[in-house]
């Protein structure tokens, strides 16, 4: 009598007695090899083993002042992307990702202030990528700070206020009362 498992056939020749056979099946499973150059990370890193069938998300994050310049899954570039997923794993794949600094040298930052005080410098500024620029606010006698505005969220009534590693346009405004 045959007895087919699974693709592995056992044949019992001459039988004459009760027989027993038994079979043990474990998931398949493949390897994902996640790696990266200089100016930023890949999550997870490294190997990471996964079951048959299964999907597995890998994030892409560039370092400050770097951006995502490639990103080559099996060898084969799928773009700057952000995030890549494996579907339905049933083979070993590679992902790689590939970082360049950012082009841009140079940022602004907005300055204004309400009736009854100023800011200085006012209007827009230039500061270098990773520079820092420095306002100061100064209510009008009789008058006081009633709110510094940095990029759309209250710090209080600062009398001063220092960005800090420009590495992005931003916003101020001084109020006053």
């Amino acid at each position: 009598m045959a007895s087919n498992l699974g693709g592995y056939n056992y044949t019992f020749s001459n039988v004459t007695a009760n027989h027993t056979i038994s079979a043990t099946f474990a998931v398949a499973t493949y390897t994902i090899a996640a790696s990266t150059g200089a100016g930023g990370s890949i999550s997870p890193t490294g190997t990471t083993t996964v079951n048959y069938g299964t999907s597995n998300t890998y994030t892409i994050t560039p370092a400050t002042g770097y951006k995502i310049s490639g990103v080559t899954v099996d060898g084969v570039s799928v773009g700057a992307v952000s995030s890549y997923t494996f579907s339905n794993v049933t083979a070993n794949h590679t992902i790689a990702a590939t970082f360049t600094p950012n082009t841009i040298s140079s940022f602004t930052i907005t300055a204004s202030a309400g009736t009854n005080g100023s800011i200085s410098p006012s209007g827009t500024t230039t500061v270098n990528s990773g520079g820092s620029q420095t306002y100061t606010i100064a209510p009008q006698k009789g008058h006081k700070v009633v709110s510094v505005i940095v990029d759309g969220v209250s710090v209080g009534a600062a009398r001063s206020y220092v960005f800090s590693n420009v590495t992005a346009n931003h916003t101020i405004q001084a109020n006053f009362r």
